[in-house]
């Protein structure tokens, strides 16, 4: 057999002995592959110079490198001992000792060792050692391609595969279990439906593990019909069937089924190995559902899995997740060999509490424990990977944390991580999603490899702050490399055309997307296009274009033409969307107060006192106005006419300075309106001099240095007050402010905010 080199294989002309009725048996060499079991006893007997000596194998290799002669039944316990130690150099020595010894005549020692070259990593060794076999069985066609699957060279394996059906020999179950395996890490379910068919064919569907491969197959293909069809199909069904099935819903978002057949599983007497529980937390992590995993945890108590690690790290991620960061950082604690597995379920685990958090400050609490987890793995000495730097890089974009994502960046830069396209991505985002799009291009064009995620996430974030004409050329670089663009890529293409007020190229690209990709618009694409014209003040054109979108407008949408209509003083258009939007019955508190600003403004008073019915109806409370900083790993937070920092003295003095500053250039201070609980009342006005967002900045201002950017996070939207004056006093003081508010993040530069004025509320 010659070098296989990278090839792409045309399945369609795949023939599998269509002319043969016989059903494939295993050979007994296959046989003796596949049931050898080896003791872990590191003993071995054997002849030495004609006598029976009983050798440690460290001792034995010594005497082999010697040249001694020795039976050829102990070359396999050798040859696993060299696996176990992953040792290249022992393998190649007691492969000049077969060849020496004329052992290389053996099939089964050679084809032993096609194996033990593969489980090395080094496939040109197993290649050149299956090219001299004296006879090539299955056995070692399998054995060869089970070791292409196994080093990621899935395509190798199929080439292998045709090689040996042009061989005229016969595939076994294992053979075509492996096969399977490689269209399945292939994601290739036209070679799969063929071998499928073959399968069919010889009638042995119902074999074990050709079911369980079909099952994983189909699974990752994310076909789950017909995974569980294949599963259902298996005669003797085993715990890696179950288990194949369990992991099959979940992979593809029914978990609630996954427990359906957990629960069949046990009802029928299988017993469950780790890896299925490990399933069965991580569905419950997906779920929120602690009733089912805290009764898992008593099973696994009782059945003393409690001190395997992965199965802890389940159990403690599904604690983090449900919101019991006690009870999880109990079992931590309690956990006597903690492994970086461990490390980063905990880490993981609290960011992901940053999405499931009841408000902005318990994420942004959840957020900072863990920064402190990830503080405190470096201390242990142990050293983060990629799994944790892209956890720690994903906290750190949404807490806006730009100088612990520096920090861990020059961390990365020292551990040689950077050149991982994970972890190179999520440096992107973090300096998109801080402000920093200067830093955010460098770590792009840096990147060795990109994938569609990376080019996404760095032409969102030229639209996202301002820079309109970079990400349309991203975009335009992206397709000439032949990179593929999705639904969020064109959410990102759209959003650059909006800000730049580029109707005719946004229209274009929509029809580009839709004829050329077959993307069909989602929400997002209209919601781009309603505040492209909106911004433009062609309502009437945002109006008509929302009638023709294919499917009803949603909240975001109708909201962005009222905002627009009461910036651009068309009333009378502006009333129609907000019947429009009241007839979704909101959630968003922000959008009753802007409904309720505007028929305060016109004096329509039924339909204020219809909003608060509304309010009450769907129990919309009053918004709860905060904004923090984080200043030396500790945060500061604020609400409005906040005189309880031990720094308010100096903030409100600053405050004022900069408020005479302000109005000398123009600036008039309004007043806001506001929601409140009190005696009925739906409306109050209030100064919005000391609003959080100024509290915050003002203290960021007294206690950083003038190079460094004031990075502040409120939890609803800026108002017009505020936002008009941080982009004066961005350019009084020539500090670079950034507020990422509850709807986008602002970078105030020199008077200019990358927002481009339309991205405050009232």
């Amino acid at each position: 057999m010659a070098s296989l080199p990278t090839f792409s294989v045309n399945y369609c002309t795949l023939q599998l002995q269509p002319h043969s009725s016989k059903r494939p048996s295993c050979s007994l060499l296959t046989q003796k592959i596949t049931n050898i079991s080896y003791k872990k006893s590191h003993t071995i007997t054997t002849h030495l110079n004609g006598n029976s000596v009983r050798v440690k194998s460290l001792d034995f290799l010594e005497a082999v490198k010697e040249g001694t002669k020795i039976e050829t039944s102990c070359y396999v316990p050798l040859l696993q001992e060299c696996i176990h130690r992953n040792s290249l150099s022992q393998v190649q020595i007691l492969h000049a000792h077969i060849i020496k010894t004329g052992t290389h005549q053996d099939p089964f020692v050679m084809t032993f060792l096609v194996n033990v070259y593969a489980k090395c990593g080094t496939m040109e060794e197993a290649e050149r050692v299956f090219n001299n076999l004296p006879r090539i069985y299955v056995a070692a066609w399998t054995t060869l391609m089970t070791g292409y699957v196994q080093n990621s060279q899935p395509e190798l394996a199929i080439r292998v595969f045709l090689d040996m059906l042009e061989a005229g020999d016969y595939p076994t179950h294992i053979t075509l279990g492996t096969i399977l395996n490689a269209s399945s890490s292939m994601k290739s379910i036209k070679l799969g439906n063929q071998i499928h068919a073959y399968i069919v064919k010889y009638c042995i569907e119902d074999d074990t593990s050709v079911g369980n491969s079909l099952c994983s197959l189909y699974s990752n293909c994310g076909n789950l019909v017909s995974a569980i069809k294949a599963f259902r199909r298996i005669r003797e069904k085993n715990v890696i069937s179950w288990t194949t099935v369990i992991c099959a819903c979940g992979e593809n978002g029914e978990a609630f089924q996954g427990l359906k057949f957990f629960v069949q599983m046990l009802s029928e007497g299988i017993e469950f190995n780790e890896f299925t529980l490990t399933s069965i937390l991580s569905m419950c992590s997906t779920m929120l559902s602690l009733c089912v995993g805290v009764q898992l945890h008593s099973l696994i108590i009782k059945l003393g899995y409690e001190s395997n690690l992965r199965i802890r790290n389940s159990v403690m991620y599904l604690y983090i997740r449900c919101g019991l960061v006690y009870e999880a950082r109990k079992l931590f604690d309690g956990t006597q060999r903690i492994s970086l597995v461990t490390w980063n379920a905990m880490i993981a685990g609290h960011a992901q509490m940053i999405e499931f958090s009841k408000d902005d400050l318990s994420a942004h609490h959840s957020g900072a424990e863990a920064l402190d987890m990830f503080s405190k793995l470096n201390q242990s000495g142990m050293k983060p990977d990629l799994y944790t730097f892209s956890s720690v890089l994903t906290v750190c974009s949404k807490l806006v944390a730009l100088q612990q994502g520096e920090q861990v960046h020059a961390q990365i830069l020292k551990t040689g991580f950077l050149s991982d396209v994970v972890v190179g991505t999520a440096l992107v985002n973090m300096y998109n999603k801080c402000g920093s799009i200067e830093r955010a291009s460098k770590a792009f064009v840096e990147m060795s490899t990109r994938t569609l995620i990376s080019w996404t996430s760095m032409i969102t974030g030229f639209a996202n702050h301002g820079h309109s004409q970079q990400a349309l050329h991203l975009f335009e670089d992206m397709l000439l490399v032949g990179v593929r663009p999705n639904q969020i890529t064109f959410v990102g293409v759209l959003s650059a055309c909006s800000n730049a007020g580029m109707v005719h190229e946004a229209l274009n690209y929509l029809d580009m997307m839709q004829k050329d990709y077959k993307i069909r618009p989602v929400p997002d694409h209209f919601v781009c296009l309603t505040d492209m014209f909106v911004r433009l003040g062609r309502l009437e054109e945002a109006l008509d274009f929302i009638k023709r979108t294919e499917f009803d407008p949603n909240e975001v949408i109708w909201s962005r033409l009222v905002e627009g209509c009461r910036r651009h003083r068309n009333m009378e258009l502006g009333f129609y969307a907000a019947e429009q939007l009241l007839k979704l019955k909101p959630k968003n508190p922000e959008t009753y107060l802007m409904l309720l600003d505007m028929y305060l403004s016109a004096r329509r008073w039924e339909d204020v006192f219809r909003v608060k019915s509304l309010m009450e109806e769907e129990k919309i409370s009053k918004i709860q106005d905060w904004s923090w900083i984080c200043i030396k790993d500790k945060v500061h937070s604020f609400k409005p006419n906040d005189r309880l920092h031990p720094q308010s003295a100096e903030m409100y003095k600053l405050l004022d300075e900069l408020l005479n500053k302000a109005e000398s250039l123009g600036y008039k201070s309004r007043e806001c309106l506001e929601l409140i609980d009190e005696d009925d009342e739906i409306k109050t006005f209030s100064s919005a001099v000391y609003h959080s967002e100024k509290l915050a900045v003002a203290f960021g201002m007294l206690n950083t240095l003038n190079a460094a950017p004031i990075l502040v996070i409120k939890n609803t939207s800026m108002c017009r007050d505020c936002h008009n004056f941080i982009k004066i006093i961005s350019s009084v003081t020539g500090r670079e402010i950034i507020i990422r508010d509850s709807k986008r993040l602002h970078r105030f530069v020199d008077g200019h905010c990358s927002c481009g004025g339309f991205g405050f509320g009232l």
